[in-house]
């Protein structure tokens, strides 16, 4: 007897449809009475000992005839251990020891245990979506992930423990109860707060101006200053003051970390923008993704939030030159032999790093004890082509003692900050409404900014100059003006003057004479 059940294969951060076709009956031959067909790998061939184990072990019979699956379409890899379930649930119903009827009515996903149980598996959500799509009546998916399945509206979701609770559901003899979540509700409500504030920061008025400015814009920034100055709590407090996720944002998020396997059993959605510090001894594949079975990197976990790349000159330069193309694109390309898939890269980057080796370069108190070569070699590390791509270049300072130990002083507080930075998005908003993939300054593409960033004359002689006297390139002209139109943003002002100019030159350091060595 022929049964077809219906799985779900995640390919980048979207799913396809995978039939299992279980056909039971014949004689067992020499070479033994199952095949597995549909370029299976070995994690899903290997789930015949655990199906039989579990079947078995349910209480069920494992039938000792022929049985052929196979999973269609053949030209699509089929990776992991999720696919025990909707084959599982094929063998039974093939041997006719449950009802197959309504089989295709149903999508389930799961790995099958030894006693008969149902483990969690990744890209649940992605699955969800497209058994929604495809018209499902509902989905089985293990209970740990039902939760992170049920924000997808207009599916039935059960989140099932055991092999048996799924056969008596179709025998009719157990009615199980769908999970549901109230997706808007949960987002509304679900949202906390971040622990971290601007106003546990003293002085830094500069630093604070920057981040303030990347955030209404998002901008790339990078921190240069000495070792204690500042720049990781600085960096840490950067996610306070950027507006909160759209609901549409936050799906898009909750997807990426489902598929990385990254949501626990209570999670049903990302509500914060994430904020990924990945180490400087990563390598290439961690950051941007892929691997033999390619997974989402570094970048794309931090797809609508912040990647704080701490001490960057740290990093090796394979690893931040593979940053350049995700960073034009925000998406990264992950090409194999047999798949091609892309993963989003929407994300803000701050960078910190000392000016030298040792870190006191231009240190207002204490020596450098590095040699001009040194510095330069320190700081070429980081590539031109990169810092193009960097609008914001920021000196952090040490604090001084009379900052630190100053009475009274009420710094300004990350509800504050962002009250600015709200308003200027809303501009923004406004501005690019209709333009796809547009929502702030900072991805105007060049042919927009001539228009969007017109300047005068005074605007024009004053960028003249910075342009030739700090031999600025094509691109960092083009960043100039979109951190200077942000500005303007903040200010409300409709037009660029030359004093928003002026602080946008001013954030562009590591242009200076001097910071070469």
């Amino acid at each position: 007897m022929l049964v077809k059940t219906f799985a779900c294969a995640v390919q980048g951060v979207d799913a396809r449809v995978i039939t299992a076709e279980v056909n039971a009956g014949g004689a067992i031959n020499d070479k033994g009475n199952y095949f597995l067909v549909g370029l299976p790998d070995n994690a899903v061939r290997e789930g015949y000992q655990r199906i039989e184990s579990a079947i078995k072990n349910v209480g069920l019979k494992m039938p000792r005839m022929k049985l052929v699956v196979n999973l269609a379409p053949a030209d699509i890899r089929k990776e992991g251990s999720s696919y025990d379930l909707p084959i599982a649930v094929g063998i039974l119903g093939s041997s006719e020891q449950m009802p197959a009827a309504v089989l295709d009515q149903y999508m389930m996903m799961g790995e099958l245990s030894l006693d008969g149980g149902i483990r969690p598996v990744r890209g649940v959500l992605p699955m969800a979506i497209e058994a929604r799509n495809r018209g499902f009546k509902g989905l089985f998916v293990p209970a740990e992930n039902a939760r992170e399945a049920a924000i997808v509206n207009d599916l039935k979701v059960y989140g099932v423990r055991s092999l048996t609770e799924v056969v008596d559901f179709f025998e009719g003899s157990n009615q199980l109860e769908e999970v549901e979540v109230n997706t808007r509700m949960e987002f509304l409500l679900g949202r906390q707060e971040n622990g971290v504030d601007f106003a546990d920061v003293m002085g830094q008025q500069n630093i604070k101006r920057a981040l303030e400015i990347a955030a209404a814009g998002g901008h790339n920034v990078i921190l240069i200053g000495p070792p204690g100055s500042g720049k990781t709590m600085l960096a840490r407090r950067l996610p306070t003051i950027l507006p909160p996720l759209s609901l549409d944002e936050a799906l898009e998020t909750t997807k990426i970390h489902s598929v990385a396997g990254l949501l626990g059993p209570e999670t049903s959605l990302i509500k914060q923008r994430p904020f990924r510090s990945p180490h400087h001894t990563i390598s290439d594949v961690a950051l941007v993704g892929g691997g033999s079975h390619p997974n989402p990197g570094e970048i794309s976990l931090a797809h609508n939030g912040v990647l704080f790349m701490d001490e960057l000159p740290e990093f090796r330069r394979s690893v931040l030159e593979v940053l350049r193309q995700p960073m034009e694109e925000r998406k990264v390309t992950i090409s194999r032999a047999k798949v091609t898939v892309d993963y989003p890269a929407g994300f803000m980057m701050i960078a910190s790093m000392n000016p030298c080796p040792c870190g006191y370069y231009n240190h207002p108190e204490k020596e450098c004890v590095c040699g001009t070569g040194e510095v330069k070699r320190y700081l070429n590390k980081i590539s031109g082509p990169l810092l193009d791509r960097i609008d914001l270049h920021v000196e952090v300072t040490p604090v001084s003692y009379e900052e630190l130990a100053a009475d009274k002083v009420k710094e300004k507080s990350s509800k504050e900050i962002i009250t600015g930075v709200l308003k200027a998005r809303k501009v923004q908003e406004k501005r690019f409404e209709g333009m796809e993939g547009i929502y702030f300054n900072a991805r105007m593409p060049s042919n927009m900014v001539r228009e969007i960033c017109e300047i005068d004359s005074a605007g024009k002689a004053l960028l003249k100059k910075a342009m030739e006297s700090l031999q600025l390139s094509a691109r960092a002209y083009d960043r100039i003006l979109k951190v200077a139109r942000t500005i303007a943003d903040l200010e409300q002002s409709e037009n660029i003057y030359s004093e928003h100019l002026a602080e946008a030159i001013h954030f562009r350091n590591l242009d200076r004479e001097g910071w070469m060595g």
